[in-house]
């Protein structure tokens, strides 16, 4: 008994220490990034998971001076590894398939944040050079006033038989739909490796006349294109609100499965503000960071370890709706797969088209 006290007392001495050790280093952090008072962004702009909320706190907390170029991923990290010794950004925000091609590339510099413990390990690198804030899960965006006498599907095996047209975008140049195409892929039975089950079923719903062309976006949504979209969680929340009658839309994960991806800081291994990309992913990883990302509609990372506002957690689908996503397992095979996309789903589901 006395050997299990002396154990577990010495395990709170250790963890006190811990915990005052990381209070300590996070005053040093919070000083040197005051001393640089500004923090340069790219690809994290104001209406974009509502950075705006983050970068108004940063200002508000620590008086950083903020800028943002928005970009893609690629652009971002080509924008590192080419402005060097003159860097222009601090800090960045890129897909998850990005974060391992920034540290390929050598262009990142690590930085845990204190709630590194509470985020999964599929979700971060272990060495620290990036780590998912917010996730996306690919869902259905559903117009119930557009489904032609159909139930309003609730998973991938439903869209094979509906009268409603399918809109899931361009698999050649968007992240979103190919995503949507391994989503339905690993829902039955398929994996990075083996998108052959999501072709059949694309294929299926293409001979059928009901494979729209358009684009699930606010725009198309508007024109009352889109029937069911296949698009990101964040993505279809955000459109359901902007809508003219939101009470129109359902957003719903497909209960037979979906991938769960995101989206990672990455710091510029060459930042002229470095402490100040520290502390500003930092802020991100704590709850009330996370809390802004779910006021842009954005699930953070943290979602399980939260409590949020009720008026937030409204915003956001229910965690239980999250239960079968898988997030991609194996990156390398994903990405040759995807390359080899565009011209399968020419082949095997457009030419189905009537």
């Amino acid at each position: 008994m006395k050997q299990f006290f002396l154990a577990s007392l010495l395990g709170s001495t250790i963890a006190l220490c811990t915990s005052a050790m990381a209070a300590d280093d996070l005053k040093t952090l919070e000083a040197a990034a005051k001393a640089e008072g500004a923090v340069n962004s790219v690809g994290m702009p104001d209406d974009w998971a509502n950075w705006k909320g983050t970068w108004e706190d940063l200002a508000k907390k620590y008086g950083l001076k903020h800028i943002d170029t928005d970009m893609s991923s690629a652009q971002e990290i080509a924008k590192f590894a080419a402005e060097k010794d003159n860097a222009s950004a601090d800090i960045g925000d890129v897909g998850a398939a990005f974060g391992p091609i920034a540290v390929k590339q050598g262009v990142v510099q690590p930085y845990k944040p204190t709630t590194w413990a509470q985020i999964p390990d599929w979700a971060k690198d272990k060495d620290g050079n990036w780590a998912l804030a917010y996730t996306g899960t690919i869902a259905f965006i559903i117009n119930k006033k557009l489904l032609h006498g159909s139930e309003a599907p609730t998973k991938w095996a439903d869209l094979k038989t509906g009268k409603y047209k399918v809109s899931i975008g361009d698999v050649s140049t968007a992240a979103q739909a190919a995503n949507g195409v391994l989503a339905a892929a690993l829902a039955n039975g398929g994996d990075e490796k083996n998108i052959q089950p999501a072709l059949l079923l694309f294929a299926d719903i293409a001979k059928q006349g009901r494979l729209s062309m358009a684009n699930p976006t606010i725009a198309t949504m508007e024109k009352g294109e889109i029937e069911v979209g296949v698009v990101w969680d964040f993505n279809g929340l955000s459109y359901k609100a902007k809508m003219a009658n939101p009470d129109d839309y359902t957003v719903l994960i497909p209960s037979d499965g979906s991938v769960i991806s995101g989206y990672t800081t990455i710091i510029n291994k060459y930042a002229k503000n470095p402490n100040a990309a520290k502390l500003t992913r930092e802020y991100i990883f704590s709850d009330a960071g996370q809390i802004n990302l779910a006021k842009g509609n954005a699930r953070p990372i943290r979602a399980e370890h939260l409590t949020l506002p009720a008026e937030v957690k409204a915003k956001l689908l229910p965690n239980e709706q999250y239960k079968k996503v898988t997030p991609i397992k194996d990156a390398d095979a994903w990405e040759k797969t995807s390359k080899a996309l565009p011209q399968k789903w020419q082949e095997e589901v457009i030419i189905n088209m009537p």
